[in-house]
């Protein structure tokens, strides 16, 4: 029986190439495994994130205790320092048996003013690196942010992608997908990755 060689090249194609069923099936496949791992790494950044918030809260509660406590220690500073000018205009007209006990008055209040002023630049610089810290935490918050619009991105394409069966829209999904990972590593790895006029943009 004669073979012809066109029919087994016909024969190989056929065998090689996909159903019009397995092409479906085989993206499918790829848009299910690509959402699963996305969620996962989405949910991994989601723990890292709300971890990231707290931590902002209580530094923004931590500055607005110091910032409250150094306004009460300016208060005191100034009561005293104002008790050391009148004791000071009331010693001149003092007799002179007085005289000891506005000294010890006004060495008193000094100390307290002094002390005051020492405490108070203290909570200022607590306060400073509260703020320090906050920013330093919002940063790492935003390349959370940006990373989980991206991923959202990626995952409402891939759904397109499993209605439409278009295997350029899950190559297009995969753009946001590589920006919202790359994002995530950052947050989670403290890169100093930070788009700054994007994330302006959104904020």
């Amino acid at each position: 029986m004669d073979i012809d060689p066109k029919d087994l090249v016909e024969t190989a194609q056929q065998a090689a190439a996909p159903t019009a069923a397995e092409r479906p099936s085989r993206l499918n496949a790829a848009v299910a495994i690509t959402v699963a791992l996305l969620a996962t790494f989405m949910g991994i950044c989601k723990v890292k994130d709300d971890n990231i918030v707290q931590a902002m809260q209580q530094a923004q509660a931590d500055k607005l205790d110091h910032w409250a406590y150094y306004q009460a220690r300016n208060i005191r500073q100034e009561v005293a320092e104002a008790s050391v000018v009148q004791l000071e205009l009331a010693q001149l007209s003092a007799k002179p048996e007085a005289l000891a006990g506005y000294a010890s008055a006004l060495a008193k209040y000094r100390t307290l003013a002094a002390d005051q002023a020492k405490k108070k630049d203290e909570l200022r610089a607590q306060a400073e690196q509260d703020q320090r810290n906050y920013d330093a935490l919002n940063y790492r918050d935003d390349q959370f942010d940006l990373s989980d619009a991206l991923l959202a991105i990626a995952v409402a394409m891939l759904a397109v992608t499993a209605l439409t069966q278009s295997q350029r829209l899950y190559w297009a999904a995969l753009l946001p997908s590589f920006f919202g990972v790359l994002m995530g590593l950052a947050g989670l790895a403290g890169w100093a990755l930070h788009p700054s006029s994007l994330i302006a943009l959104l904020s």
